[in-house]
């Protein structure tokens, strides 16, 4: 018997011995795993140039080299609610040059045909409930753009997005007292500097005027441009404060309340490349502005009617030319840039020939209509093959910002020199993708 259960001790013994060196082996093969992975996670980062931005890169599947040639990102962001857009704001992004615009379309813009028999239906937010591409048509009509991509977030996605990062922190203008038990929206607010939550950044960004009727200051902007006022500023400390490095673990959960809330004709794998640019993004490289005009009633409906020929200024000193830092003179297209010999001509002083190979007769006549509106002088237009990019033939040796304002207007292209030719500064070769 005591044989026996020596025997048996040492086959248990031998099989504990056993148990723990296959258990030390696998978690060695474990081990030597994690650092493999981490190691080819380390490499890539490096390759996709190190720092968060190159962490970035490496979490979302792109590269340096992808970062390096993204074009400009020209989209046109709706917040919405009950299927009206009371938030809509165009915005340019050109991650080589780190720049980006906004600017801010009144919930109340005009566009109808007749004044005199304009209904509430003939307001801008009102297009939404046609369609997406309704509201893109409007606001291209009023600013003379080629937009062809929207982003909408509706008021649970941004309280959650807020939530999410651990809420921000805003300079919140004036004390927020209303209520409206129609759309559930409650907001009551102190003023000055304060960690906001979901419900409450929502808040700040929806408010217009307070229960007894006072709103913003005439010299911030009453009602309604006020608030626009307040959402540019929301919009630029939401972007400073989800891009910071803490929140780089949160990236794949963002991205997941993106795609789950958002509602976009952008491909995800288009959106998610530009993410890692966008951390290295100077929120003072951000110009904002609004479309300029007047309020008023019209057959008893309240409208802003549109400015045409300040939106035009307007539109050009954001989305048309380069910014004071690129451009240390401001030379608003008229001068001669210091440190250089180009002279950017105005639009009135540039001749164009357009030829269409987009297949559609009707891009062609908008594309016109559209380089004549901004000044543009067509010199000819015709045909060629059907081709899928855009193409702008510099043929004068014209200045970046010509160049970069005949791209920007279109919202598309890619800009190559060609020969000299005597009778026009471009050639736009018009494709698919206009």
């Amino acid at each position: 018997m005591k044989s026996n259960q020596k025997v048996n001790n040492k086959k248990s013994k031998k099989g504990k011995k056993a148990k723990k060196h296959t258990a030390r082996k696998v978690f060695l093969g474990i081990l030597i795993i994690i650092i493999a992975f981490v190691a080819y996670f380390m490499i890539r980062v490096q390759m996709n140039g190190g720092g968060v931005s190159g962490i970035l890169s490496t979490i979302v599947g792109t590269s340096k080299s992808e970062i390096e040639n993204l074009e400009d990102l020209y989209v046109l962001c709706m917040g919405q609610s009950l299927n009206l857009t009371d938030t809509i704001i165009v915005v340019k992004y050109s991650p080589k040059t780190q720049q980006a615009s906004m600017l801010s379309i009144p919930r109340d813009s005009f566009v109808g045909n007749n004044l005199n028999s304009a209904t509430a239906f003939d307001k801008i937010n009102a297009r939404y409930s046609i369609s997406a591409q309704s509201t893109i048509d409007a606001v291209n009509k009023l600013t003379g753009l080629n937009l062809k991509y929207y982003i909408t977030i509706d008021t649970a996605a941004l309280r959650e997005l807020v939530d999410t990062i651990g809420g921000v922190y805003f300079d919140v203008p004036i004390k927020m007292d209303y209520d409206d038990p129609y759309q559930d929206l409650f907001i009551h607010l102190e003023p000055g500097y304060q960690l906001l939550n979901g419900a409450q950044a929502e808040g700040v960004v929806r408010f217009r005027h307070n229960n007894n009727g006072t709103s913003y200051s005439d010299d911030y902007g009453d009602n309604d441009l006020g608030r626009m006022k307040t959402q540019r500023e929301f919009i630029k400390t939401v972007i400073s404060q989800t891009m910071k490095a803490s929140n780089i673990t949160k990236i794949n959960e963002l991205m997941n309340i993106a795609k789950e809330r958002l509602e976009t004709n952008l491909s995800w794998d288009v959106i998610k490349k530009y993410i890692p640019a966008l951390v290295e993004f100077n929120i003072d490289n951000l110009r904002s502005d609004a479309l300029p005009g007047d309020a008023g009633y019209y057959n008893q409906v309240a409208l802003f009617i549109v400015d045409k020929t300040k939106t035009k200024e307007v539109v050009n000193d954001l989305f048309l030319k380069a910014s004071e830092e690129n451009n240390e003179q401001g030379t608003g297209g008229n001068e001669v840039q210091v440190g250089t010999t180009e002279v950017t001509k105005k639009p009135s002083q540039i001749t164009i020939e357009i030829l269409n190979g987009s297949g559609s007769t009707t891009k062609l006549n908008t594309a016109v209509t559209q380089l004549q509106n901004q000044g543009y002088k067509i010199a000819s237009k015709g045909s060629t093959n059907v081709v899928e990019s855009t193409v702008i033939i510099d043929r004068k040796n014209n200045s970046n910002d010509a160049r970069n304002a005949v791209k920007s207007l279109l919202c598309t292209g890619t800009v190559k020199t060609g020969e000299d030719n005597k009778n026009v500064d471009f050639t736009i070769i018009l494709g698919q993708d206009y």
